[in-house]
């Protein structure tokens, strides 16, 4: 049965403990370009403090290049550190300080999107005739009655819903699409050469000594290539919620079975991916049950969710108390214990900041 077979079955990463590192807030040695900022010499330096808290598992929000518009989300060098941060070497030896106490490190993995400054980017936009012009996803204006230029859907932008997901470029006068911000443009997955250099940078990371990936919006990859307009949520809006297109779209799990066939089922690693926007047990099973060869473990969006009010906007609040969270973690675990599923079990990261509120002390 699928519940003795995932409970007999023994991984490192089921019993890890993974301590999240915000490094521009963690710990400074100035081996870094900017000043006051953490660094990686600073992670290092703590390592005898963190395996003395129990840690197993040292995962680091990005460090990879980046202009830092979105604190590291928006990246334009998979294969080099940002200089605020130190170099490669710094990072080397960290992996070897973490080998030395047997600690790991899980990369913070941004693949759904680039800064609008990475080279496949800048190529991109260069012409509609170049060579990663199909790396990015890029449509051409719809005109209203009017003649106005709009979008090509009603689709809003992640991190500030009352801007289209779509920007638009005078130069080759099309939209390109960017879920969170314009300096972070979604990459085509549906091209097999993004898929392919995906894979390169896994492939990279591992071989350096990496021990794996917490997998941002891994989710968002595959988007319904007709592009519909989302439903209606606010009427008040212009731009409208659109993740019942991009959010386990028709070609995820397809996609997600590729990088294990080609890359992580090569390594004993750990992977962790960050799914918003899906509460269906059986989906979720599709991508952690553990013979379906995807992910490893996803977080689970209703403990992240648990302080906002019903059906409200994300990153609401209202009071909550402890056995809302009980509950929710004990269904989940056993729903996977049942049905041949892991479940990462959290208590907060850089994604949950409104479980900073204090509890409501519940009543038994």
């Amino acid at each position: 049965m699928a519940i003795t077979q995932q409970a007999n079955t023994q991984k490192w990463w089921k019993e890890a403990v993974v301590y999240q590192i915000y490094p521009a807030s963690f710990n400074s040695t100035g081996s870094g370009s900017k000043p006051g900022w953490g660094d990686v010499k600073g992670i290092t330096a703590k390592l005898d403090y963190l395996k003395e808290l129990g840690v197993d598992v040292v995962w680091t929000s990005p460090i990879y290049k980046s202009p830092q518009v979105d604190m590291g989300y928006d990246i334009s060098d998979y294969l080099d550190i940002d200089p605020v941060y130190g170099s490669l070497a710094d990072v080397d030896e960290l992996i070897k300080g973490l080998k030395q106490r047997d600690m790991k490190l899980m990369m913070d993995l941004v693949v759904n999107h680039t800064s609008d400054q990475h080279a496949w980017f800048l190529d991109s936009r260069s012409s509609k005739d170049s060579k990663c012009r199909d790396w990015y996803i890029w449509k051409p204006a719809k005109y209203d009655e009017q003649g106005n230029r709009q979008p090509p859907n009603n689709w809003s932008m992640l991190l500030g819903e009352a801007n289209s997901a779509w920007t638009w470029d005078e130069k080759t006068q099309e939209y390109f699409l960017a879920l969170f911000t314009p300096e972070q443009p979604d990459l085509n997955w549906e091209n097999p050469e993004v898929r392919s250099a995906v894979h390169d940078i896994l492939r990279c990371w591992l071989d350096r000594g990496a021990s794996g990936f917490r997998m941002d919006v891994i989710n968002h990859i595959s988007k319904v290539q007709t592009f519909p307009d989302g439903e209606i949520i606010d009427k008040n809006s212009k731009y409208q919620p659109g993740y019942k297109y991009y959010a386990n779209g028709p070609r995820l799990h397809e996609f997600l079975r590729e990088i294990n066939d080609k890359v992580l089922s090569k390594y004993d690693s750990i992977t962790v991916g960050e799914m918003p926007f899906v509460t269906d047990s059986d989906e979720i099973l599709r991508v952690v049950g553990q013979d379906r060869g995807e992910l490893n473990m996803i977080f689970i969006f209703e403990v992240v969710n648990v302080s906002n009010e019903p059906d409200a906007p994300r990153l609401t609040w209202r009071p909550w108390k402890v056995k809302e969270l009980r509950d929710i973690i004990s269904r989940w675990q056993t729903t996977m214990y049942e049905r041949g599923g892991w479940n990462s079990v959290f208590i907060e990261n850089h994604g949950r900041r409104s479980m900073e509120f204090p509890l409501v002390p519940s009543p038994d």
